[in-house]
């Protein structure tokens, strides 16, 4: 008689102890190393599960995405890639434990925040509230999680340690009864003996901590690690303290420099939460890439985030061990009371591809999969459609004078045509709306491509529609009046961004008789042979902006303006023999040669003008202007708040730095809000950086919008030896009425940088 393995035969208890935790009743550090399971190809998990054990950690941190799970509607997929219990087993065939953080909303810098597209089918959606509809469908996502993974929990004898309720959510809102309902419905899956905790930020925990979970805290390298815990010690002195996200590096957006943090403050930080028994998760270990159309997207304004997610982790995007994992572990040595494992070798080698063409070519109308005729404007999500590109098309008036085309608003990067001629680019990232257009005749066509992007990932515009939002509008002066056009009946067809369109459309074009279009928007496809095997970099820069299939497997977008100037393919994808090669270009090429190199290129920039916002003609004149508030801020870490003696109504803040606390000539600025007539924070979301005299782009990224991206952890700083003082201005998006200012130093003992003297104005 066979008996069968029983994970509950070997049961055990995780829990929290005066000061520490406790794992079967002996105390414990949690030594976790966040990845995540999308974002690595199946056959490379168990190398990244073990080069974070032999990094000398004891626990795998994971997100459970909700949107990649449930793709549509009721249809549940845990297979392949998505196997998240498999990967948690595998964890456990490591002597690794897990702490698994299901959301329902994860952040991540992935599509939506990790919430499903067709949540915003329901326009009168109110996502992470009690919305009856949202809630009903985040419980039974939860149980699906739940059936996967509730027999791997420790008490089950399985690897789960710990289970995340929500996720940060101090930084969206306060809604502590919000915040219960999941943490009951967890509890309901998990058991009451499962480790529930939640995470934020040390400036806004106390907004929605529950009682009777455990308290986290998330901050970033060179941060005051004292200071971050100093109210939780306050509140809890016998609780264990935790960082749950503790980042090692940073992610990279569309239009920007590449992301890097120094290895030497992330190792300090770590020695020293050691050395005071805090429990940390290093967020990112290793961070993977986000294949396919499910990197996301940050907000105030619109940034869409790159397909690569290396983080400038310690085991940076192709699985490599950096600088970085060499020196924490040498540090994690020393906690440790026995010899760590030796550093796992690649399973993949590194390998370069010669030149290749992409000969074949379909018109990206090929890719067409359904039209609606005679219809008022809808979005992406009425169309019934997650991801791809819409094409909207209606026809004209008679318009004898150039006129002002007007996108209400176009999510995310429209081109505009007027019958087959290219008139012009709405670009979402550089929060355009209008366009001139010439002179048309009655009957010309109108048509707008519009490519969507990934979906907001953080704040409250995560409820990110795709297409034309709202409406479009043609203005023109007749005879010196204004004269405005509501376009209300369009023609619109929508083009899913997936494999088998693409595949389809290429199809269509070898089969049909029509000649090639003078128009290069549309598909490319190309191949090529292979030896040997190994993981490789597919150079994008000969073309313009879109997306990749190689072998079937969707690689990544790729937009010629950088920083990313090549996608990752992962080895295992490929195969010896012929190889395909699918490129979707929304723009087109300047030619088709494609070709692979055996390391990444993350950090070159193509832009037509600087991303800093210094141009002389949007400097405002102070000198005569009467600031709405001067004075002294005080030194040190933590928020300070500025009042206003009287109102003020403006559309820009300028924010000058007279002097220092330190004495040097460099500014930080981590955030800054600005607050209404009835002292609440008004509304970031529609800010703009219209000046900043100094900015720091060649030690960091440190433009001056950082200073509103609701990240307390970035800063706008100004470049070494250039004279004080230093200027930010900063435009609200329209005219608000002003109460007073909030401003926040950098998070690192002594808040280097801080502003000492000031002055306010408003105009």
């Amino acid at each position: 008689m066979t008996t069968l393995f029983s994970l509950s035969a070997y049961a055990g208890d995780f829990t929290v102890g005066k000061g520490t935790f406790l794992l079967n009743g002996e105390p414990f550090i949690v030594k976790a190393a966040e990845v995540h399971y999308p974002r690595i190809p199946r056959p490379y998990w168990e190398h990244r599960i073990r080069s974070c054990k032999a990094l000398g950690m004891n626990t795998i941190c994971i997100y459970v995405f909700w949107n990649i799970h449930e793709q549509h509607e009721g249809q549940f997929d845990f297979s392949g890639n998505n196997d998240v219990a498999e990967f948690c087993r595998l964890a456990k065939k490591n002597g690794m434990y897990v702490i698994v953080r299901p959301g329902p909303y994860v952040c991540a810098e992935w599509e939506m925040g990790g919430l499903p597209w067709w949540l915003l089918k329901k326009k009168d959606i109110r996502l992470r509230e009690q919305d009856p509809y949202f809630m009903e469908r985040v419980k039974i996502f939860e149980e699906k999680v739940g059936e996967q993974l509730a027999p791997l929990t420790i008490q089950n004898g399985g690897p789960i340690i710990m289970v995340q309720v929500e996720n940060e959510y101090g930084s969206y809102g306060e809604d502590k009864a919000y915040i219960s309902e999941i943490r009951d419905c967890l509890r309901g899956i998990y058991g009451d003996k499962m480790a529930l905790f939640q995470c934020d930020w040390s400036s806004n925990f106390e907004k929605n901590g529950l009682d009777d979970l455990v308290w986290t805290m998330n901050f970033g390298t060179g941060a005051n690690i004292d200071q971050q815990f100093a109210r939780l010690k306050e509140l809890r002195p016998d609780a264990p303290m935790m960082c749950s996200e503790f980042w090692s590096g940073w992610f990279d957006k569309w239009g920007a420099r590449h992301e890097t943090r120094p290895a030497d403050d992330m190792v300090s930080g770590i020695d020293e939460m050691l050395s005071k028994g805090i429990s940390f998760s290093l967020y990112m270990t290793h961070g993977g890439t986000s294949f396919g159309h499910w990197a996301g997207a940050n907000s105030p304004g619109f940034a869409p985030d790159v397909t690569s997610y290396d983080y400038d982790a310690p085991i940076n995007e192709y699985g490599w061990a950096t600088e970085k994992y060499f020196k924490l572990r040498k540090v994690l040595q020393k906690y440790s009371d026995k010899p760590l494992p030796k550093e796992v070798k690649s399973p993949a080698n590194l390998i370069s591809i010669p030149e290749f063409e992409a000969k074949e070519f379909a018109p990206i109308i090929l890719g067409t999969d359904s039209v609606v005729m005679d219809s008022p404007l809808l979005t992406m999500e009425e169309m019934d459609m997650g991801w791809g590109s819409m094409v909207y098309v209606t026809t004209l008036p008679e318009i004898a004078v150039s006129s002002v085309l007007t996108l209400n608003d176009g999510h995310d990067y429209a081109q505009v045509f007027i019958d087959d001629k290219y008139i012009g680019t709405i670009d979402r990232v550089k929060n355009e709306k209008n366009l001139m257009l010439p002179p048309v005749k009655k009957g010309q066509e109108l048509k707008v491509l519009i490519e969507a992007m990934g979906r907001i990932n953080f704040g409250r515009a995560i409820k990110d529609y795709k297409g034309i939002t709202e409406s479009v509008t043609i203005t023109a002066d007749i005879d010196g009046n204004d004269v405005t056009w509501n376009l209300k009946r369009w023609t619109i067809l929508t083009i899913p961004d997936d494999y088998s369109t693409a595949a389809k459309a290429l199809a269509s074009a070898q089969t049909s008789a029509a000649k090639p279009a003078a128009d290069k928007r549309g598909y490319y496809r190309g191949y090529f042979r292979l030896g040997k095997l190994g993981d490789t970099f597919l150079n994008l820069s000969n073309f313009g902006k879109g997306q990749v299939y190689v072998n079937g497997y969707p690689i990544g977008r790729f937009w010629n303006i950088g920083p990313q100037q090549t996608l990752y393919v992962p080895g295992c994808w490929l195969k010896r023999g012929l190889n395909e090669v699918v490129v979707l270009d929304v723009v087109g090429p300047k030619s088709t040669t494609l070709w692979a190199q055996d390391k990444p290129e993350l950090d070159q920039l193509n832009l037509a003008k600087s991303v800093t916002h210094n141009n002389p003609g949007d400097k405002p004149d102070l000198n005569s202007a009467t600031p709405v508030a001067e004075g002294s801020l005080s030194s040190g870490n933590g928020w300070q708040t500025v009042r206003f003696s009287t109102p003020a109504k403006g559309r820009y803040i300028a924010f000058q730095a007279l002097s220092t606390h330190d004495g040097k000539d460099v500014v930080c600025v981590a955030e800054v809000y600005a607050l209404g007539k009835d002292s609440r924070r008004i509304s970031r979301e529609s800010w703009t950086v219209k000046y900043a005299d100094s900015e720091e782009t060649v030690r960091g990224n440190n433009l001056a919008d950082k200073a509103f991206d609701l990240q307390e952890s970035t800063y706008w700083r100004t470049v070494k030896r250039t004279t004080l003082p230093h200027l930010m201005v900063i435009d609200l998006g329209s005219v608000q009425e002003l109460s007073g200012f909030e401003y926040l130093p950098r998070a690192e003992e002594g808040a280097p940088g801080s502003i000492k003297d000031y002055k306010i104005f408003v105009y």
